[in-house]
């Protein structure tokens, strides 16, 4: 009986994979998605905008300014790439925020539609714009990943047996509100999204070189950001090594990456 469940499940995947699909920009993997871009932007703007009421903005103009024009040079450099290449589409409804949150967690994290906080903490680690441009670049491309579209549409999948997000609020709201808050913290913690699975992390990793590349900013540099945050790793590393583990392993990915990344790569 139990292999029966496990096989249908498994037939039950497929059969959404193929019907409620996409493919990631630039890398062609294809996703799960049981999530319209409207209801994922909509429902991740009034949790950001909740995030903002609820947490302090640096007082420190200077990095305020540094955050703003890092994370808008390389959201432009994205952007303009997209329209290039007739992409430009995948980013509808994206409305960019880039702030800078007073706190002495090493953290960063960008939400559904571009809207992006950086924890003050994080700043020594990344010492420089450049720096900077490693984590704006990566937390980035889980956005135009859309890779919270695919983590919503995979715990729909496991819990409700596949709905779309609509039908799951029209039958289940209830359930549907919690899976939401699952994968999105934001308001439950300071930390707001979970953590991602390796394979967007990696995908992530590739993007972000990618798009910090676009932007004018040398990705080699990250194989240094990457060594610093590392050695910060303890017995309670930094919330953001919580949810991006950094380990040798990663480290080695990511110098294997930077030779692609570099095709891009604008002085």
């Amino acid at each position: 009986m139990k292999k029966l469940q496990i096989g249908l499940f498994s037939l039950l995947s497929v059969a959404l994979l193929v019907q409620f699909c996409s493919l990631v920009p630039l890398t062609g993997r294809r996703q799960l998605s049981l999530v319209s871009d409207v209801e994922m932007l909509s429902m991740s703007f009034v949790q950001y905008d909740q995030f903002m009421k609820e947490n302090n903005l640096s007082t420190n103009s200077a990095e305020t300014k540094l955050v703003k024009r890092v994370g808008n040079r390389v959201q432009s450099a994205v952007t303009g790439y997209f329209a290039q290449n007739n992409l430009s589409q995948e980013l509808d409804g994206f409305a960019w925020e880039f702030n800078l949150i007073e706190s002495e967690q090493v953290n960063a994290w960008c939400m559904p539609g571009g809207k992006v906080a950086v924890y003050s903490g994080i700043l020594p680690v990344t010492r420089d714009e450049t720096g900077l441009a490693v984590v704006l670049g990566h937390e980035i491309a889980h956005a135009v990943a859309k890779h919270s579209n695919e983590r919503m549409s995979q715990a729909l999948l496991a819990q409700l047996g596949g709905q779309t997000l609509s039908m799951a609020l029209q039958q289940q709201p209830q359930q549907a509100q919690q899976i939401w808050m699952t994968v999105f913290g934001v308001g439950v913690q300071l930390g707001a999204i979970l953590p991602y699975s390796r394979l967007q992390e990696s995908e992530a990793d590739r993007l972000g070189l990618i798009f910090m590349a676009m932007a004018g900013y040398d990705p080699n540099e990250a194989i240094g950001f990457w060594q610093r945050m590392s050695q910060k790793a303890g017995d309670k590393p930094p919330e953001f090594l919580s949810t991006h583990p950094s380990d040798e392993n990663r480290i080695k990915k990511i110098k294997s990456n930077i030779k692609e990344a570099m095709t891009y790569y604008k002085k």
